[in-house]
């Protein structure tokens, strides 16, 4: 049985399916994924050969592709979340595990382009945690 996973935006308005497998999750800290999440880097699922649907909201996705690369993003132009995007070309659909409303069964295989990490993405294990927002 092929898995069936489903996502959606912050907002609700973008809402999808996927059919197919995760076979590769990745921790990526590309300059371009720290930018695009203004975070340390972004937690993508590769599902290739997968089914992509949109369930709700295809009219308020916006997509960019940084020019003479491979990068590329899609997001709701309501809330700017990350959604799924479908590389039609290369039989790959890249789905930020994040804008996943279902579990995974994979978990994440490697942190990569290390070389361009943060400088202040350097033993964050070690800080404080806190279940929820600090006094």
């Amino acid at each position: 049985m092929t898995p069936l996973h489903s996502g959606s935006c912050l907002c609700g308005t973008v809402k999808f399916t996927l059919e197919g497998e995760f076979k590769k999750f990745f921790l990526c800290h590309c300059s371009r994924c720290r930018k695009t999440s203004g975070t340390a880097h972004c937690a993508n699922l590769f599902a290739p050969g997968a089914t992509l649907t949109w369930l709700s909201g295809e009219d308020k996705l916006s997509f960019y592709r940084l020019e003479d690369t491979n990068f590329a993003r899609t997001f709701c132009s309501v809330c700017g979340s990350n959604v799924p995007t479908d590389a039609k070309t290369r039989g790959l659909v890249v789905v930020p595990a994040g804008c996943l409303d279902t579990d995974v069964d994979i978990t994440p295989q490697a942190h990569i382009f290390m070389n361009s990490k943060g400088n202040w993405d350097e033993h964050l294990s070690e800080i404080p945690t806190f279940e929820a927002m600090p006094n």
